[in-house]
């Protein structure tokens, strides 16, 4: 499972004009589930996204999780971090988990979230999105519960 998280002071998903996901302090996580991924790596992920410790405390240090400010989070299905482009010019996908399967462990994923107390909310699996955000600071970090982070 691979997720690019994102420090936001706000940020939206927009389907077909109408917003169905906002949030004001937190993480965007831009989240691909890939063949094999497992429970244990949803249950990783969202471990290391609440309490990853990137934003700042009262000395301007990143030195407080997302569970210590109080943040939101807003998670966003995106195949796409699978994409192998180590042959030709077009992406190949093969290794991103099947629709349905992504599609059920992306809702675990959100729902694991929600279990820990984090306001979450999502885009909608599989459709056309626009992602509006103010990236804070800048922070963007890539995470792979296949590889040490």
């Amino acid at each position: 499972m691979r997720a690019i998280l994102q420090r936001v002071s706000h940020a939206s998903v927009t389907v077909e004009g109408d917003v169905i996901g906002s949030i004001g302090q937190g993480l965007l996580v831009f989240l691909g589930c890939g063949e094999g991924d497992t429970r244990d790596d949803l249950e990783y992920l969202v471990d290391k996204l609440i309490q990853l410790r990137i934003f700042a405390d009262e000395e301007g240090r990143m030195n407080h999780s997302l569970v210590d400010v109080g943040g939101e989070m807003l998670v966003v299905s995106q195949f796409t971090l699978y994409a192998d482009t180590s042959r030709g010019r077009r992406p190949s996908f093969v290794k991103a988990m099947k629709p349905g399967p992504a599609e059920a462990l992306y809702e675990d994923f959100v729902d694991h979230v929600a279990a820990q107390g984090i306001d979450v909310e999502t885009g909608k699996f599989g459709a056309m999105m626009d992602v509006d955000l103010v990236n804070d600071g800048p922070v963007t970090i890539a995470l792979d519960s296949r590889s040490e982070n």
